[in-house]
C-alpha cells in the first residue's frame, strides 16, 4: 500500500493506486510493499497465472501437487513472510542446448518461490511500468518482440539514419550485479523487507545437474518469473535512461534506441555520434559490471542510397537490409536471418525425429500449433519468402521422417500432399496486421 488507501480494498485496486502514485511522482520511494504479498486473496489471483504444467524445482513438488492442499499452502507461506522465517529454496539447474553446441543453464524455482515471485513481479510493474521507457520492449504488457521490430523498421525507414551499432551483452543474466540491482531498485522501493525478499532469491544457491550446490555471487538465473522484471530494472538505469538523458544530449544529429531484454540496437544519424557512443558504452557498461561481447558488437553504415548489397544486421531473428519496392524507392526489408532460419531447420528436424510415431492425428495437431506460432512471428510483410523456404524445406524433413516409422515407405509426395490437406495444414503466410500512417507520420496498427 502507498499509505494514502484504506485497508480491505481489492487487490487490483491497490496495485492500480501504486502504478497512478509511481506515474504522478517520479521520485516517490514507496513503503509497505511487502505486506500485500500476505493477502491470501492476492496469492490466489497469481495462482491462475502460474504454470502448472511447467517442470518441478529441487523439492520434486509439481504445481498439480501444490494445488491440492492450496489454501493451507498459501496461509501457511503467508504466515512465515508475517514471522519473517521465509526462506528461499534452492534453484535446480536445467540446461538446454544453444543453436552453436554450447549449453544455456536455466535456474527452476520451487512452486511456492514462483507463486512468490509473480506476486513481487506485479507490485514492481505497477511501479516500473510508469518509468520504463518507450525504447524497452522486453517481457512488458501489450508490448512484444515483434513491436520492437516493427518500431526499429519505421524509425530506420522514415528517420534520418545512416549508421547502425549492433551490440551484444555478454553473459547479461549471469552478471548482473546484485548489490549495484538493489541499490537501483532502492530508488523508488524503501520497503527494506521487500528488498531484503528480492535479496534471497538473488543469494539462493543453485544445485546443479552434479549434485553440487553454487552460491551465485553475481546474476539472475533465467527461469526465474522475478528474472526479466530485475533485468528490465537493471537496464533502463544501465542503458536506456543514459541513452536518453546523456547520449541524446551530446549527439549532433538524430538518435534512436530499441531494446528487448538484453537485445538492443542504436541507430545515428552522423558517424562521429555512432564512434564516440560505442567508445562511451563500453564504459558505461563496465559500472554496471557488465561487458560488451567484442566479436557480435560493431558499427554499420546502413543508409538509403547503399541498395539491396548493401550491409545488413540481424536484430531479434529477423535480418535488416535496403532494397528498392515496386516502384524502385529505397525501402527497408526484413527477412528471417539466416541463423534463425538453421537454427528453425535443425530444432524442427529434432521435433520430427522425436515425435514421428506418435499417432497421426496427434502429430499434426502439434505440427499446425507448430507452424501457426512461426507464421505468426516470422510473417512480416516483406518476408513471404523466409517463411515460404522454412515452409519447404520443413515439408520435406516432415517426409523424410514421416518414411521412417517403419522400414516400408509410406507416402510418396503425391500421397503426402493429400495428408497435409487432409489435416488442414497451414501454408505460409503473411500475418502481418495492416498499418495506416498517421498525421505525424508515424505508422500505426490500424
Amino acid at each position: 500500500m502507498t499509505g494514502e488507501e484504506e485497508s480491505g480494498h481489492p487487490m487490483q485496486t491497490s496495485l492500480l493506486a501504486i502504478a497512478n502514485k509511481a506515474r504522478d511522482r517520479k521520485h516517490y520511494r514507496f513503503l509497505n510493499l511487502y505486506r500485500l504479498i500476505g493477502d491470501e486473496n492476492f496469492l490466489l489471483e497469481c495462482w491462475s497465472d502460474i504454470r502448472k504444467d511447467a517442470a518441478f524445482g529441487v523439492d520434486r513438488v509439481s504445481a498439480q501437487q501444490y494445488g491440492e492442499n492450496l489454501i493451507d499452502n498459501i496461509r501457511d507461506l503467508i504466515e512465515r513472510l508475517k514471522r519473517k522465517s521465509y526462506r528461499a529454496r534452492l534453484v535446480r539447474r536445467h540446461y538446454i542446448p544453444k543453436p552453436d553446441g554450447r549449453m544455456r543453464p536455466l535456474g527452476i524455482p520451487v512452486v511456492e518461490d514462483k507463486l512468490l515471485q509473480l506476486a513481487v513481479t506485479r507490485i514492481l510493474q505497477a511501479i516500473y511500468e510508469q518509468d520504463f521507457l518507450r525504447c524497452s520492449y522486453g517481457y512488458r504488457t501489450n508490448k512484444s518482440a515483434l513491436d520492437a521490430v516493427d518500431k526499429l523498421t519505421v524509425k530506420l525507414q522514415f528517420g534520418r539514419y545512416n549508421f547502425v551499432v549492433e551490440a551484444d551483452i555478454k553473459g547479461f543474466f549471469d552478471n548482473i550485479d546484485h548489490d549495484r540491482l538493489i541499490e537501483l531498485l532502492s530508488l523508488r522501493i524503501a520497503d527494506q523487507s521487500l528488498l531484503r525478499l528480492i535479496k534471497k532469491w538473488l543469494k539462493a544457491g543453485v544445485l546443479d545437474t552434479d549434485g553440487k550446490v553454487i552460491h551465485p555471487a553475481s546474476g539472475s538465473p533465467q527461469g526465474g518469473i522475478i528474472s526479466p522484471m530485475l533485468a528490465n530494472v537493471y537496464l533502463h538505469y544501465a542503458l536506456d535512461l543514459w541513452f536518453q538523458e546523456v547520449v541524446k544530449s551530446h549527439v549532433k544529429g538524430e538518435a534512436c534506441l530499441a531494446r528487448y531484454a538484453d537485445d538492443f540496437v542504436c541507430a545515428f544519424q552522423y558517424e562521429e555520434d555512432a564512434i564516440a557512443f560505442f567508445k562511451a558504452l563500453e564504459c558505461r557498461l563496465e559500472k554496471f559490471g557488465l561487458a560488451l561481447a567484442t566479436d557480435k558488437t560493431r558499427i554499420i553504415r546502413f543508409s538509403r542510397g547503399q541498395g539491396p548489397g548493401g550491409p545488413r544486421f540481424d536484430f531479434l531473428g529477423f535480418e535488416f537490409r535496403w532494397d528498392t519496392d515496386r516502384a524502385g524507392k529505397p525501402h527497408v526489408v526484413r527477412r528471417t536471418s539466416r541463423k534463425k532460419l538453421r537454427n528453425s531447420i535443425a530444432n524442427f528436424t529434432q521435433w520430427c525425429k522425436q515425435n514421428r510415431n506418435l499417432r497421426l492425428n496427434l502429430l499434426f495437431r502439434q505440427l499446425n500449433r507448430k507452424l501457426r506460432g512461426y507464421y505468426n512471428y516470422y510473417g512480416v510483410k516483406g518476408n513471404a519468402v523466409g517463411i515460404q523456404e522454412f515452409h519447404g524445406r520443413a515439408m520435406e524433413i516432415l517426409l523424410k521422417w514421416l518414411n521412417r516409422r517403419s522400414q516400408r515407405r509410406s507416402f510418396n509426395w503425391q500421397g503426402f500432399k493429400d495428408l497435409l490437406d487432409h489435416f488442414d495444414v497451414p501454408r505460409p503466410r503473411i500475418t502481418d496486421r495492416p498499418r495506416m500512417r498517421t498525421s505525424k507520420g508515424v505508422w500505426q496498427r490500424a
